[in-house]
């Protein structure tokens, strides 16, 4: 069997990148790898239409091919955002789990970020793949934009 293909960049539909990137820059630590606009297609997106003009910023954390967050907001025409952020996690949303290094200390640069803490850090265990039970701290909160992050910490 061939090798598997890889999922390297989810990118999110987001009212302000700039905004965005920030928020992705000082809670996660990511760093930008290309922030640029283009010119919609109106062919491969499903979204917009031929002529948008978007801005696309693209970050990532540790690893140079996987695990990457881009940011696409629409510059001309604006695209309209619901007027609310949820707080709950609907069906076709996805769920962004986050291994971080100070699962305490993420979340309060989340707060400090303005984000909507849904959970406080909590100790919990696991059952691992290995079938070994695994301490762990957990907490999870939106983004700016209503994008769910559910953040754990493994506890040796």
């Amino acid at each position: 069997m061939a090798e598997p293909d890889i999922i390297k960049r989810t990118t999110l539909i987001v009212r302000d990148a700039e905004r965005g990137a920030v928020w992705y820059e000082q809670v996660f630590g990511m760093t930008r790898v290309m922030d640029t606009p283009f010119t919609l297609s109106g062919t491969q997106l499903a979204a917009g239409k031929k002529g948008d003009q978007t801005r696309l910023i693209i970050l990532k954390c540790a690893d140079d091919l996987i695990g990457m967050i881009g940011l696409l907001q629409w510059v001309d025409p604006p695209l309209e955002a619901p007027p609310e952020l949820p707080t709950r996690i609907a069906f076709g949303a996805p769920i962004f789990v986050v291994a971080a290094r100070d699962c305490r200390a993420t979340t309060e640069r989340a707060r400090a970020s303005g984000s909507r803490i849904h959970s406080e850090p909590r100790d919990w265990t696991v059952t691992g793949f290995d079938g070994k039970e695994q301490a762990m701290v957990g907490a999870s909160f939106f983004d700016p934009d209503g994008y769910f992050f559910e953040v754990n910490e493994r506890v040796s």
